[in-house]
């Protein structure tokens, strides 16, 4: 899928085109020769965001003679992080809240103290402090 995108004082102006519609609205343009208010556009997927990041925008911007998306992300601030940390204990603490499991601040997440099997489906025992097979 190729995409256009126009230009206007040297800025991208608006959203990319895909190639249907362009040359639909714009009959006359050679895409292989573009006049310099047009130029290609290449589509970068969003990042995915670490534990601890915040997804800020996305502009267009000229990267190596193509226009491209970029992202911007930045790390949570302290008080973000804190923020989340609590978020991530309070829903713990109105759930099932096993005492057993302890929580990795790296990951923001609860973690068994034994591993959950891979082979099939388990449900966690509390009171065993182990992974039970779904159905016994």
């Amino acid at each position: 899928m190729n995409l256009y995108i126009r230009i206007k004082n040297g800025e991208p102006f608006e959203h990319p085109i895909f190639e249907s519609n362009f040359h639909q609205a714009f009959p006359d343009i050679d895409t292989d020769n573009l006049p310099a208010e047009f130029a290609r556009f290449e589509r970068v997927p969003r990042p995915l965001l670490g534990v601890y990041e915040v997804y800020v925008g996305q502009s267009y911007e000229n990267v190596g003679g193509v226009y491209k998306d970029v992202h911007q992300t930045r790390s949570m601030t302290p008080e973000e992080v804190a923020a989340k940390q609590q978020e991530a204990q309070d829903i713990w603490a109105a759930g099932p809240n096993w005492s057993s499991w302890t929580f990795d601040e790296e990951t923001c997440l609860y973690y068994p103290p034994v591993e959950k099997p891979s082979d099939g489906l388990y449900n966690w025992d509390e009171a065993t402090t182990s992974w039970v097979p779904v159905g016994t």
